[in-house]
């Protein structure tokens, strides 16, 4: 059984039974796909290829166990949420292509529950929806310019609508609620779950894992030769490789400056009583957040917890992934602060986990998938977050743009995508941990005066939202 799982979040902690590491490469190797990273990313590619043609030989590898990163550490957010928003999409590519975005996004939540239940991996799926509650004047005021927003777009009342004061506190029991947005297009998932039922299916399909092999570097092909993935265990090399990396991709020497990893943290409490669920709502385990914005975001799970998490952590100089940088007790504390302002009733309630991880910041905030013919090289990431659904989406997409076919997903405005990089260091670390510094200060200065926060317009500015 894997050990390096053990405490990773309580995703991993609360699987039946953990998957047994797998082997790691063993010398050279040659395959039809070689696919970096065995995330959701990677998974759902492997998954979607092997579906459309189970001749293929298909290779994942992973530089520890499938699920380790993102995809196993996330919030259970099956989310039709895109990083660009719809406004940037239309302003980018057309009015037309952001709805094309957005629907894809709606039909991935449904693939993925489809999918879940034809290879029989229970994953917690519950389709519940998404609050985001507005607790000050200044989110209540937020909340009617997105509304607003949405409906330019072509987002109907099905799509997002407000919830009054009393509407909202019925189906959540947070303070100072003055009312809500919802949108149907959510579904709360346990996806340690998911992550390890889709591995299994890979190689019930005919697909390839190996594990404990860290890929130092993708040599781009071309003038003849093939693209190859270099390991410490030996070199494949394929007629396709995919990066699939997300925040791990500041690692990779090719695409160092192509994300940021900046990192989530989250607590969970322990299984509550069901008079303390009551109080709390979520009944048809809605997922849920408020207007603040610093990003907060939470669940509440199967098996009757809470569990909550958000931004706040630095980033760390040379997007340096460490460890010991998922684990901050000053986040930590402030997240169950957090949780407590909200749910009062948790005051004595034991956080049972603590937990973080890294995702991937593309420079523009806009999510991208390609394919490179002439290097052979493919990828796909800068989720900023979102990347439940999205991973979903990308595989399909790189299933289609490997097997040369034009679709209505290989026409989506993300396709060839290209974010420029991050500046070099310090810019980068100076501007990013600037921005989180002018994000806190944005909500104590809504919370002190009651009214939207002119310095969060400036930072929504500076990213082109």
């Amino acid at each position: 059984m894997s050990t390096l799982t053990k405490g990773l979040s309580l995703w991993w902690d609360t699987l039946e039974e953990l998957p047994a590491r797998r082997r790691s490469l063993e010398g050279n190797l040659d395959v039809d796909v070689a696919i970096v990273g065995g995330g959701f990313t990677g998974l759902w590619t492997a998954r979607s290829l092997l579906m459309d043609d189970p001749s293929l030989r298909v290779c994942i590898i992973e530089a520890e166990v499938c699920g380790f990163g993102a995809s196993g550490r996330n919030g259970g957010w099956a989310s039709a949420l895109f990083s660009a928003s719809d406004a940037k999409l239309t302003r980018e590519h057309g009015a037309s292509q952001a709805t094309a975005m957005r629907q894809a996004m709606i039909n991935a939540i449904g693939e993925i529950e489809r999918s879940a239940l034809a290879d029989e991996i229970d994953c917690d799926f519950q389709r519940g929806g998404t609050l985001v509650a507005a607790r000050t004047e200044a989110q209540r005021l937020r909340c009617m310019e997105d509304i607003e927003e949405a409906r330019i777009h072509g987002n109907t009342e099905d799509d997002l609508r407000w919830l009054e004061a009393d509407e909202a506190r019925g189906l959540i029991g947070a303070t100072d609620v003055l009312g809500a947005t919802f949108t149907p297009h959510c579904a709360a998932i346990h996806p340690a779950k998911l992550a390890a039922g889709l591995a299994k299916r890979v190689e019930k399909l005919g697909g390839t894992i190996v594990e404990g092999t860290r890929v130092n570097r993708i040599r781009p092909g071309g003038q003849g030769q093939r693209p190859r993935a270099e390991t410490d265990h030996g070199i494949v090399t394929a007629d396709v490789i995919v990066r699939a990396t997300e925040g791990w991709s500041s690692q990779l020497p090719d695409s160092a400056r192509s994300v940021i990893p900046v990192y989530s943290l989250m607590i969970a409490t322990e299984p509550l009583d069901p008079h303390v669920l009551e109080q709390i709502g979520l009944r048809n385990r809605e997922t849920f957040s408020d207007h603040r914005h610093m990003i907060i975001y939470g669940q509440r799970t199967a098996d009757g917890r809470i569990a909550f998490g958000g931004r706040g952590a630095p980033y760390h100089y040379g997007s340096a992934i460490k460890p010991a940088f998922d684990r901050d007790a000053a986040v930590f504390a402030q997240l169950r602060q957090t949780l407590i302002e909200l749910f009062p009733v948790l005051s004595d309630s034991v956080v049972t986990h603590t937990w973080g991880g890294p995702l991937g910041i593309p420079r523009d905030w806009h999510s991208s998938v390609g394919l490179d013919w002439g290097t052979g090289v493919a990828w796909a990431g800068g989720y900023v977050g979102d990347g439940v659904t999205t991973t979903n989406l990308a595989g399909r997409t790189l299933a289609d743009l490997i097997q040369r076919r034009d679709t209505d997903l290989t026409r989506l405005a993300w396709v060839g995508h290209r974010s420029p990089d991050w500046e070099p260091e310090p810019l980068r670390w100076l501007g990013v941990n600037a921005g989180l510094s002018a994000t806190v200060l944005s909500d104590r200065i809504e919370d002190r005066t009651g009214r939207p926060s002119k310095l969060a317009d400036l930072i929504a500015g500076s990213i082109g939202h």
